[in-house]
């Protein structure tokens, strides 16, 4: 390995800082790029101000190399050297990777994915709020009035056909909204980027059949590693309880886009309050809930001609060739955002539909009981701020909780009904026997707290993810007590090794056999 590891250690030489004793280099590289963290340091102490090379030719080599010799894609990475140039460098898969200047994360199930909570949502039994001939005729109404501004008529595709809308229904797997379903097979097959729709293009029936079958992500989620997944919440959309908890869901169609990842989809699964064929916000921006629009594509194209009535739209008339022309309205739907509080501490006056709050940097230890004015919150973190205790949380809907505690009294949360994330720090010592009582509990990080009966933990049956200190989980393991259902694991510390994280991950029953160690004596 030396000629590939070399030049990167040769750069990293020759960029030192004055003073330096070592350097530490963790990262990735393949076939999509490099990324790196690391620093110099002087005797143990981190030199602030100095950076790392940025060695990406020799880096991508290097991962070229170790995929044709392994098959790693891509290939995690740690390599440490002195000024002599001598290194210890540790490779193997994307399986084990460097947290963040946090210790190291390991995941067990790379198949396995955090349920959303739409999935076990109350399902909607109202009808349908559209109507196919007021939607035909509304269209139709708005297709005129466009040619009356512009100049000229839309130039449409034909409708789709009654067999290419059954082929369609037979593929996404469930009837099209009955309102939709008539715009297509009675106006037109899409607009061809004619831009009827102010929320969009309106995709060709082909288009939602694709994005429906493979999603905006291949049918589902996008899953951002569990560093950011096992805390994160998906939040209701406004008004609550009309659209399911998803990121995605293979019963939102969507029809109309702007090609930049987000899109307006046709909601065949609502939840107990919605519509079925009501108009949801999905995509890009959206996986951390969607957004709801309308009841229908039949009240949006009311809306829309409303708009017209009232004057407001800009518009420019197409050329005397009958080609350009341009219609905007100027004030489309809203989409309400879910209330969320990020920085301070607690406001003043809590927003009833509060659903998520950050408290940050309080200097005073922080009494949560204003919060039962939000019976809607979902998430509370409390960042580097402590809690005064827990008693207001037992009757929140929490599912996300980061807290700081004075006294390590979790008792509060004893039989919490919807926590399924959970991080403490806490000097004082924390006993973790309530958690037994938890039934949706997911994910835990217990690496800042003092925990007492850590063999406890090996009976959180429905735990999938859990992050604990180098000596924690040593005490664990040793009792043969780690949670028989992780799907990944964080060994945290900022001074852990990647041959340390091996044989963590290894004691855990993942195969690192073959990873690569190299050493180099200059």
């Amino acid at each position: 390995m030396d000629p590939v590891v070399r030049p990167v250690v040769e750069a990293i030489v020759a960029g030192a800082p004055d003073g330096w004793t070592d350097a530490v280099l963790h990262g990735r590289t393949g076939r999509g790029g490099t990324s790196l963290q690391g620093g110099y340091s002087a005797r143990g102490t981190r030199l602030t101000g100095a950076f790392l090379p940025n060695s990406f030719a020799e880096l991508m080599r290097l991962g070229e190399v170790l995929r044709s010799a392994y098959g790693w894609e891509p290939v995690s990475f740690e390599l440490r050297c002195t000024p002599s140039g001598t290194y210890r460098f540790v490779a193997f898969d994307e399986s084990v990777t460097y947290e963040n200047g946090d210790g190291f994360q390991v995941v067990l199930d790379p198949e396995y994915r955090l349920p959303q909570p739409g999935e076990r949502q109350e399902a909607g039994t109202a009808g349908p709020a559209g109507d196919p001939g007021l939607a035909v005729a509304r269209m139709r109404e708005l297709l005129a009035r466009r040619a009356a501004l512009l100049g000229r008529p839309d130039q449409l595709p034909p409708p789709a056909t009654e067999s290419a809308l059954l082929d369609a229904e037979r593929r996404i797997g469930r009837p099209l909204p009955a309102d939709l379903r008539a715009l297509y097979g009675q106006v037109a097959d899409g607009d061809d980027h004619a831009g009827v729709f102010r929320d969009g293009d309106w995709l060709p029936l082909r288009s939602l059949v694709a994005d429906s079958q493979e999603g905006v992500w291949e049918g589902e989620r996008p899953w951002f590693g569990w560093d950011l997944e096992w805390n994160a919440v998906v939040l209701d959309a406004v008004p609550t309880d009309t659209v399911r908890r998803c990121g995605h869901h293979r019963g939102w169609l969507p029809f109309l886009t702007h090609y930049d990842g987000n899109f307006v989809s046709a909601d065949t699964v609502p939840a107990r309050d919605g519509r079925p064929g009501q108009l949801i916000g999905t995509g890009r921006d959206h996986d951390g809930g969607p957004a709801y629009i309308a009841d229908s594509v039949t009240s949006l194209l009311g809306h829309y001609l409303e708009l017209l009535d009232q004057g407001a739209y800009e518009h420019e008339a197409a050329g005397a060739d009958g080609t350009g022309g341009r219609l905007t309205l100027r004030h489309p739907h809203h989409e309400e955002s879910p209330v969320q509080h990020i920085g301070g501490g607690i406001p003043a006056e809590v927003p009833a539909g509060l659903q998520a709050i950050h408290i940050n940097d309080q200097a005073e230890p922080v009494d949560l009981a204003p919060l039962a004015a939000a019976p809607a919150l979902r998430l509370l973190h409390l960042n580097r701020s402590t809690a005064l205790g827990l008693t207001p949380v037992r009757a929140l809907p929490v599912e996300s909780l980061r807290v700081t505690l004075a006294d390590g009294d979790l008792s509060a949360l004893a039989g919490h009904p919807w926590l399924a994330a959970l991080e403490v720090t806490c000097a004082a010592p924390t006993d973790v026997a309530v958690l037994r009582t938890l039934p949706e509990l997911r994910g835990l990080d217990l690496s800042g707290a003092d925990v007492r009966q850590l063999p406890a933990l090996g009976e959180l049956s429905g735990l999938r993810y859990l992050a604990l200190g180098a000596e924690q989980w040593a005490a664990l393991l040793d009792e043969g007590k780690a949670p028989a259902g992780l799907a990944a694991a964080q060994l945290v510390g900022a001074d852990v090794t990647f041959e340390e994280a091996l044989r963590w991950a290894a004691r855990l029953g993942h195969d690192t056999g073959a990873a690569l160690v190299a050493v180099s004596e200059g």
